[in-house]
């Protein structure tokens, strides 16, 4: 059953109208109609079985049937703290890593970051962002969308993760002794993780000396070199591979 994405659904009504891109895409790329049946849900992770009453390319009108239970959660709670990158390779992240079932995504600005965002244009590019999440939650059957910050500077992120209660990993290119997989198997199961993946510039010697000091551990990929936005997506698979849901156990 195709699933639609809207903020907010109140059940107590029975009714809802839908609009915006949802709308257009229930009637104008699906051509949905009255009596079809799809799968609303909202930010909070809520779902229910709708069913369309009317349909118009600006607005759809469906009366709400019944709850649907939620997948559920990966039993290990990811945040990607990722620099910022180029337009195109971000947004790919973004989607990847949603699909996979990343819980946070912090971008942030490193002494080696290319890309600049303008304050005044956070939240249009926040907005852009939480756009890709959402569909993505929709077509891997998320519970919710992951939630998307507003850029920190790199100093600013180390204080933020410094008290956290996680296992905390930086990829760093450097790194010889440690490597992620070996890493994670040395543990039985760890319910949040944060990892740092630093743009294609890599990290400085004081950067990682920092993330060191916040609890970060050193690690990488094996001998390949890959792309920061590659390394996020397999960083994700990875962990979610050994402690979250890429399987039935």
């Amino acid at each position: 059953m195709r699933r639609f994405f809207v903020e907010e659904i109140n059940s107590k009504g029975g009714a809802l109208t839908i609009t915006g891109p949802e709308a257009k895409h229930i009637t104008k790329v699906l051509r949905m109609g009255p009596g079809d049946r799809f799968i609303l849900m909202d930010s909070s992770g809520s779902r229910y079985q709708a069913l369309i009453v009317s349909a118009a390319s600006a607005h759809v009108s469906v009366l709400i049937e019944k709850h649907l239970p939620k997948p559920p959660p990966s039993p290990v709670e990811i945040t990607l703290c990722q620099a910022l990158l180029k337009s195109r390779p971000m947004d790919y992240l973004i989607q990847k890593t949603s699909e996979l079932g990343i819980n946070f995504i912090i971008p942030f600005s490193s002494e080696r970051t290319v890309v600049k965002i303008q304050k005044n244009r956070y939240s249009n590019k926040i907005k852009h962002w939480m756009e890709i999440a959402r569909n993505s939650a929709k077509q891997s059957d998320r519970d919710s969308p992951a939630k998307i910050y507003a850029p920190y500077t790199f100093k600013e992120l180390i204080a933020e993760c410094k008290g956290q209660d996680a296992l905390k990993v930086v990829l760093w290119e450097e790194e010889q002794a440690e490597d992620l997989k070996g890493l994670l198997r040395t543990f039985s199961q760890v319910k949040k993780y944060i990892g740092i993946v630093g743009p294609e510039g890599g990290f400085g010697s004081e950067e990682i000396a920092a993330t060191r000091e916040a609890g970060f551990i050193p690690v990488s990929l094996g001998n390949r070199i890959l792309r920061a936005e590659t390394a996020a997506i397999v960083m994700v698979a990875i962990v979610q591979y050994e402690w979250g849901d890429l399987s039935f156990r």
